[in-house]
C-alpha cells in the first residue's frame, strides 16, 4: 500500500513540474506576443493533458466521466482561475467508489491543479440546474475531458432536453440586472471588476450563453450566421472581448492569484505592460483606464442591443399596429421605433430628435431593438457637418430645456456615444480618471452627476433635501443654463493648464454656436470660469469676516450670478464623492451665500451692527433657558470682536451657558454635545492657555479615533484658551452620545498633564493615497496686517496628520490662533493663523517648513 502511495506521490510531483514548465512557457510566450485567445486555449489544453493522465491513473470507475464546466469548459482558462470540474457518475457512489473519488481529487491538488469540483449523477445535475441558473449555465459549457463517452452523451441529451430557452433568458436577464446593481450600475468605478461589473466579460458571456441555450450557436460567427449580430458588430465584440481578456490575464500574472479587480496596486504596471506611456498632465495609468472604460462602455451598448434583440425573438410583443409620432418615428407597444432604419444615415440630426421624443412621451419605456441598432450604426454621423446643422443645434437645446428626462437621456446619449460625437470636447474626457483623492467618478460621470444634482433642485418631491436650493431654483429664469455650465465646468480636465479658464473658452464657443443670448452666455462663462471660487472661499476663508464677503461680492457682481454659482457649487461638491459633502460644508456655503446676497442687495450690515445683531440673537437664545441677561456680561467682557465674527449666535449662546459661571477657572473645562447640524460631536475646551495645548487636544482625539473636521481656536482677554472642535468618528459606527461623558472627563485630564507629548503614531494610508500620492504643499506668509502668519497645508489625508502638524508647531513654539480644517475625501487643505518668533527668522522658518513637509509626506 505504501509503495502505491509513494508511486502516486512521485507521479503527482512529475505532473506538477510538467504543468509548471508549460505554464511558464505560456507566460513567456504571452509576454513576447500577447494573444489572449491562444493563451487561454493552450492553458486549457495543458490542463486537459494533465487531467487525462491523472484520470487514467485513478479513475473511480470505467463508467464515470470527467467533464469540464464553466470557463474551463469553453476553453477559456485564465492563469490563476479555478478549474471547474464535474465528475459524472452513473449512480450514487459506493463506499469504495467514494474512497477512489477522494483519492482522485487529492491527486488533482497534488499535481498543482486548483479545482472546483462536484460529483453528481445525471439526475442530480438536472435537479440542481432546475433550482439554480448558475449551475445550469456552468453545465451549458460542459465538454468531455476523459472517461465514458456514452455517459457524457446521455448527459448532453438530458441537459439539452431540460433547457427552456425562455425561462433561461428571463433568469439570466434578472441575474445581469442584479449583478449590475451590485456594482451600482456603472462601469466607471475607479477600481472596476472587469469580469462582473457592467461592461465586463460577463456582459459578453451572457449573450453567448443565451444564444447557445436557444440553439443559435457558441461563437460570434454563429450569431452572425443566424442574423442576430451584424458582421461589424461581431468584429467589435471580438475586439472588446480580446481587450478584456488581455487585461484579465495580465492582472492574474501581476497579482500571482485570481484577481478580477483593476485595483490601484496594479494600474501602473498594467499600463506599462499595455504600452501606455505617461506624459504630463496624464499618467499612463489614466490612459489604460480610459481604454478600459471605453471598452466597457461599448460592451454595455452592444449588450443592450443584443439582449433586446434576443428578447424580441424569445418574447415577442403582441402584434399591435404601430402608432405614428411623425414622419420619422412611431411607437410599437411601449417602445420608440423608426419608420426607416436608414433615417439616421440620411438625416443625422434625427438622432437627437429620438432622445427628445423619449423625453416628451412619458409612456415610452425604451427604444426598440431596431432603433438601438440604427443608432449604434449611425452614431458617428452626428459629428462633423451634422453637428453644425441648425436643426441639430436647436434639438440639442430643446433636450436641455425639457421639464423631464434630461439626466436619463443625457446618460443614454453618453452610453451610446452620441454625446461624445455631438460635443467632441466631451468625448475627450469620456472615461477619464481623476486622481485628486476626492473625486470617485470619471470626469464624464461626474459631470452627469452634477447635472443630476441640479435637476433634483427642480423637483418638488425632493425639496426636503436642500430647501434653499430648491427655492432658489424655482425662481431662477432659464435654469437650463445651469445644465450647460455643468456640462462644461470640468470639460477641459487633463489638458494641462487651468481647466476652469480652458472650459470657459469652450463654453463660450458652444453658446455662440447655439445662439444663446449674450447676457446668458456671459453668465454661463462666468460659472465655468469660477466654479471653484465659492467652495474655496467658504472652506479656506472666514465667511463671517466682512472684508471676505465684500471681496467675494466684488467677484460675483450680481445676485443672479451669486444664485447660479451657489446652485452649481452645491451640485458640484455633492457630485464628487459621497464622503466629501457634509452638513458643515453645507452651512459654510449657505452662510457665504446669505452674507454675500445681503452685500449685493445693499442690505449688508456694518461691522458694529452685525455684531449687535448676533449678540442680540444669542441673548434671546439664553432667555429660552430662563437665564437673565446679566449672566453673559462678565463672560462676554472677556471676548473680542474676532470671537463674535467667527461664531454664530447659537454657538455663542451654548458656550455662554457652559462657561458664564467659570470665567476665572484655573482648571480646564471640557463640554461636548451632539453636533447641531449633521453628524459628529461639538467639543468646547476652556482652559488656562499653555504651551502645546492644541497639540495635546489633537493627540487625544487621535488616540480615541476621532477626526477633527473643524477647529475654532480663540484666546480670551484673560489669557485663557477658548477652543471649539467639530469631530467625527473614524469607524463605520460612532456612538457619539455614549462618548460625551468620556470625552469631557478624559480630555480635561489630558489638559492638566505634564507628560511630554507622545510621538505621532505611524498610520496606514489608503491605497488610493499610496498609489496616487499628491505633492504636499506648505505655504507660510504674513497676513495683510503683518500681525500673524497664514499657514496653508495641502496633503493626502491620514489618521493623526493634524496631531503631527500640531506637534511640530509646539516644538517650534508656534502659537495657533485659528484653524480651518478642510478634508475633501483623501485630500486635506488646512489654513491656520499662527504667530511666534520663529516665523520672523528666515532660518527658523525654513526649518519649520522642512519639518512640516516631511510630516505631510506619505509615510512621513
Amino acid at each position: 500500500m505504501s509503495g502505491g502511495l509513494q508511486q502516486s506521490g512521485n507521479q503527482a510531483a512529475e505532473w506538477r513540474k510538467s504543468l509548471q514548465i508549460a505554464r511558464q512557457a505560456l507566460r513567456e510566450d504571452f509576454a513576447a506576443n500577447p494573444r489572449p485567445a491562444r493563451l487561454l486555449r493552450l492553458h486549457s489544453a495543458h490542463v486537459d493533458a494533465t487531467l487525462r493522465q491523472i484520470w487514467k491513473h485513478a479513475a473511480p470507475s470505467r463508467q464515470s466521466a470527467l467533464i469540464a464546466t464553466g470557463g474551463y469548459g469553453r476553453r477559456e482558462l485564465y492563469p490563476c482561475s479555478d478549474i471547474d470540474l464535474l465528475v459524472l457518475i452513473p449512480h450514487a457512489p459506493s463506499a469504495q467508489e467514494r474512497e477512489r473519488l477522494e483519492r482522485l481529487v487529492g491527486l488533482f491538488w497534488d499535481a498543482g491543479l486548483e479545482v472546483g469540483h462536484s460529483v453528481r449523477t445525471i439526475e442530480s445535475c438536472l435537479e440542481e440546474a432546475a433550482a439554480d441558473v448558475t449551475v445550469q449555465t456552468a453545465l451549458l459549457e460542459a465538454r468531455l475531458v476523459a472517461g465514458s463517452k456514452d455517459l457524457h452523451a446521455r448527459f448532453m441529451v438530458a441537459t439539452s432536453a431540460a433547457m427552456d430557452p425562455v425561462a433561461f433568458f428571463k433568469a439570466k436577464k434578472l441575474e445581469q440586472e442584479q449583478r449590475h446593481a451590485k456594482h451600482l450600475d456603472v462601469a466607471y468605478a475607479l477600481e472596476p471588476n472587469l469580469k462582473e461589473a457592467p461592461g465586463g466579460l460577463r456582459d459578453l458571456q451572457v449573450i453567448r450563453w443565451i444564444a447557445q441555450a436557444c440553439g443559435i450557436g457558441r461563437s460570434w460567427r454563429d450569431l452572425v450566421a443566424d442574423g442576430l449580430v451584424l458582421p461589424a458588430e461581431a468584429a467589435q465584440l471580438a475586439r472588446h472581448e480580446s481587450t478584456l481578456q488581455q487585461f484579465r490575464i495580465r492582472l492574474h500574472y501581476l497579482a500571482g492569484r485570481r484577481e478580477d479587480r483593476i485595483a490601484f496596486d496594479y494600474q501602473s504596471a498594467l499600463a506599462e505592460q499595455s504600452g501606455c506611456r505617461g506624459a504630463p498632465p496624464r499618467r499612463a495609468s489614466e490612459q489604460v483606464m480610459q481604454r478600459y472604460y471605453r471598452t466597457a462602455q461599448s460592451v454595455i451598448q452592444l449588450n443592450t442591443i443584443l439582449m433586446q434583440n434576443l428578447e424580441a425573438r424569445l418574447l415577442p410583443e403582441p402584434d399591435w399596429p404601430p402608432r405614428e409620432l411623425n414622419e420619422r418615428f412611431l411607437v410599437r407597444g411601449e417602445l420608440l421605433d423608426v419608420r426607416d432604419p436608414g433615417i439616421f444615415e440620411d438625416q443625422p440630426h434625427s438622432v437627437l430628435e429620438g432622445f427628445l421624443l423619449m423625453q416628451q412621451h412619458q409612456e415610452l419605456r425604451g427604444m426598440s431593438a431596431t432603433m438601438l441598432r440604427a443608432l449604434w450604426r449611425a452614431r458617428r454621423r452626428i459629428g462633423g457637418r451634422a453637428r453644425r446643422h441648425p436643426v441639430a443645434r436647436l434639438l440639442f437645446l430643446h433636450i436641455l430645456q425639457q421639464p423631464r428626462g434630461i439626466v436619463h437621456e443625457f446618460r443614454r446619449m453618453n452610453q451610446y456615444g452620441i454625446l461624445a460625437e455631438y460635443l467632441p470636447e466631451f468625448g475627450r474626457i469620456a472615461g477619464q480618471m481623476q486622481h485628486d483623492l476626492f473625486h470617485v467618478y470619471t470626469v464624464d460621470q461626474h459631470i452627469l452627476m452634477v447635472v443630476r444634482n441640479l435637476r433634483r433642485f427642480t423637483m418638488p418631491d425632493l425639496a426636503h433635501e436642500f430647501p434653499l436650493c430648491s427655492q432658489l431654483m424655482s425662481g431662477f429664469p432659464r435654469n437650463w443654463l445651469l445644465y450647460v455650465a455643468a456640462l462644461y465646468h470640468d470639460i477641459a480636465k487633463g489638458r494641462g493648464g487651468d481647466h476652469s479658464v480652458l472650459g470657459a473658452a469652450e463654453v463660450s464657443r458652444f453658446c455662440a454656436q447655439h445662439g444663446i443670448a449674450p447676457d446668458d452666455a456671459s453668465l454661463v462663462r462666468f460659472l465655468v470660469e469660477h466654479h471653484l471660487s465659492m467652495s474655496a472661499v467658504a472652506q479656506k476663508q472666514d465667511v463671517h469676516d466682512p472684508d471676505v464677503i465684500t471681496a467675494f461680492a466684488a467677484t460675483v457682481r450680481s445676485e443672479r450670478r451669486l444664485v447660479a454659482l451657489f446652485l452649481l457649487t452645491v451640485a458640484d461638491v455633492r457630485g464628487t464623492s459621497p464622503k466629501v459633502w457634509n452638513a458643515w460644508k453645507a452651512k459654510l456655503l449657505e452662510d457665504l451665500f446669505r452674507s454675500t446676497r445681503r452685500a449685493l442687495t445693499g442690505e449688508i450690515l456694518q461691522l458694529d451692527a452685525a455684531l449687535a445683531h448676533k449678540q442680540a440673537e444669542a441673548a434671546r437664545l439664553l432667555r429660552l433657558y430662563a437665564l437673565p441677561d446679566t449672566v453673559k456680561e462678565r463672560f462676554w467682557a472677556e471676548l473680542d470682536t474676532p470671537y463674535f465674527l467667527r461664531h454664530d449666535a447659537q454657538e455663542i449662546a451654548w458656550q455662554t451657558r457652559m462657561l458664564h459661571a467659570r470665567v476665572d477657572t484655573a482648571v480646564p473645562v471640557v463640554r461636548a454635545r451632539l453636533a447641531p447640524i449633521g453628524e459628529g460631536l461639538q467639543v468646547l475646551v476652556y482652559a488656562p492657555d499653555r504651551e502645546a495645548l492644541f497639540a495635546r487636544i489633537c493627540g487625544y482625539f487621535d488616540r480615541v479615533n476621532f477626526n477633527i473636521i473643524e477647529a475654532k481656536v480663540h484666546t480670551t482677554r484673560g489669557g485663557r484658551a477658548l477652543d471649539s472642535f467639530l469631530v467625527m468618528g473614524q469607524g463605520p459606527v460612532a456612538h457619539y452620545r455614549d462618548m460625551i461623558g468620556l470625552i469631557e472627563t478624559d480630555l480635561a485630564g489630558e489638559l492638566i498633564s505634564d507628560a511630554p507629548l507622545a510621538s505621532p503614531r505611524p498610520a496606514r494610508v489608503s491605497r488610493r493615497v499610496r498609489h496616487f500620492p499628491i505633492t504636499p504643499v506648505v505655504d507660510i506668509r504674513p497676513d495683510e496686517r503683518d500681525k500673524y502668519h497664514v499657514l496653508s497645508l495641502v496633503a493626502a489625508d491620514r489618521p493623526g496628520l493634524l496631531y503631527s502638524v500640531a506637534s511640530i508647531l509646539a516644538a517650534h513654539r508656534i502659537n495657533l490662533h485659528t484653524a480651518r480644517i478642510n478634508t475633501l475625501g483623501d485630500r486635506v487643505e488646512d489654513v491656520l493663523l499662527v504667530s511666534g518668533p520663529a516665523l520672523r527668522t528666515p532660518k527658523k522658518l525654513l526649518a519649520l517648513e522642512r519639518e512640516l513637509l516631511k510630516a505631510l509626506q506619505v509615510g512621513g
